[in-house]
């Protein structure tokens, strides 16, 4: 019978030799180690069974595995065999599991996507689903599976990540359903609408009167806070883009000349590509805004460091600064001002302005618009609120307006 002493001083040795326990086991040593081995007879052959190896496995447990081979033995199963199959089907596991197609998945998906996002959806992916269900086979992902990976979110409050989530998990099934690995996208029969939370709806106070927003602008152009900010304030009023797609726009997103910026869907609420037409006065800002930030990535760096984007309470906080409480302005407010403006005093289409607030718009059958319709109306439109916004800032009593006097 082997003892640990025994085993701990026998040398290495370019002669493989043999060290005898019992029942079949045995430490085969060499000059690459030390391996546990077990002979043993199956259908009339001998085979030899490897346990693993020293001191990785200690004799203790090399015995404890030799005894629950002799019990498939007992069984009429061949342990070798059966290990072999063992193997195979983790193999066969990690090249089918969702982690693996999802990656496939994503190279491909994202291959022309910005590294922001990439880096943002990647994120998501490994921080949610990949630990509940990356090591599963994508075949035997069922609708349970997907729908605990979206509650846990939910507790946590995260309810738009949790439909993006489930976004992706689906766009990887459908994938793994066009090459033939699952024979359906389990996601198809979630309805979100029924399982998840429906959020208590939140309005934005926002100024909409005309002399009233001339002088939250004049407000705002006399602002004594910093450069960046007050950049963010009147970029704010000209895009009407929502607040926090405001502070992660990054300069690479941005074609000063083309006069165009377009946000890439996995910043969007609603997760497609959203084209903002840059009017004259916001190209402007930009130019000069870039002249102080334009080497590194964000538009607006938060003002601890370039790496990280502004504070998402900076707009808010500026607000206060100038003398708008809560209840009169926030940050959010600016997408409520231009909604209220461009329809009641410039008369432009609703669907224009809905387009350009990027909320879901369909046509008449009942099709989403894709990112570029309208746009040759929508650029027009913004570069008359850009001009309308400078005229009520200067105070003008009569304003020109699209399509009527007021």
């Amino acid at each position: 019978m082997l003892t640990d002493t025994g085993i701990k001083k026998a040398k290495l040795s370019d002669k493989p030799f043999k060290m005898a326990d019992g029942k079949g086991l045995y430490l085969l040593v060499n000059a690459a180690g030390k391996y546990w081995r077990a002979d043993y007879r199956f259908g009339g052959k001998r085979k030899t069974l490897a346990l693993g190896i020293y001191p990785d496995v200690t004799l203790a447990r090399a015995r404890e595995k030799l005894d629950d081979a002799r019990k498939l033995l007992a069984d009429g199963i061949d342990p070798a065999a059966l290990k072999k199959a063992t193997k195979a089907r983790r193999a066969e596991c990690a090249a089918n599991s969702f982690e693996t197609v999802a990656r496939t998945w994503f190279a491909k998906a994202y291959a022309d996507k910005t590294q922001s996002t990439r880096d943002k959806t990647m994120t998501r992916l490994e921080k949610d689903v990949f630990p509940r269900i990356g090591t599963k086979p994508v075949s035997e992902i069922t609708g349970a599976d997907v729908l605990a990976v979206i509650q846990r979110i939910e507790q946590r409050g995260a309810i738009d990540i949790a439909r993006r989530v489930h976004n992706y998990v689906g766009r990887v099934l459908r994938y793994a359903e066009t090459i033939g690995m699952v024979e359906r996208d389990v996601t198809a029969s979630i309805d979100l609408d029924l399982v998840l939370t429906k959020r208590e709806t939140r309005h934005h106070a926002a100024i909409t009167s005309p002399q009233a927003v001339g002088g939250m602008l004049r407000a705002i152009e006399g602002f004594t806070g910093g450069f960046t900010t007050l950049c963010a304030l009147k970029l704010s009023a000209l895009t009407f883009v929502r607040p926090g797609e405001l502070r992660h726009a990054e300069w690479e997103e941005i074609d000063l000349d083309g006069a165009t910026w377009c946000i890439p869907g996995q910043k969007m609420k609603m997760g497609a590509d959203h084209i903002v037409p840059l009017s004259a006065q916001a190209v402007a800002i930009l130019r000069e805004l870039h002249d102080h930030t334009g080497r590194g990535r964000y538009v607006f760096p938060s003002e601890r460091g370039g790496s990280r984007p502004m504070s998402e309470n900076t707009i808010n906080g500026a607000l206060r600064r100038l003398g708008f409480t809560k209840d009169e302005m926030t940050a959010h407010g600016f997408r409520a001002t231009a909604r209220t403006l461009l329809d009641e005093e410039l008369a432009f289409r609703p669907d224009f302005i809905e387009h350009q607030l990027a909320h879901a718009v369909k046509d008449p059958n009942g099709r989403a618009y894709n990112r570029t319709a309208h746009l040759g109306e929508r650029r027009k439109m913004m570069q008359v609120w850009a001009d309308y916004l400078d005229k009520l800032k200067n105070g003008a009593d009569v304003i020109q307006l699209h399509g009527k006097t007021a």
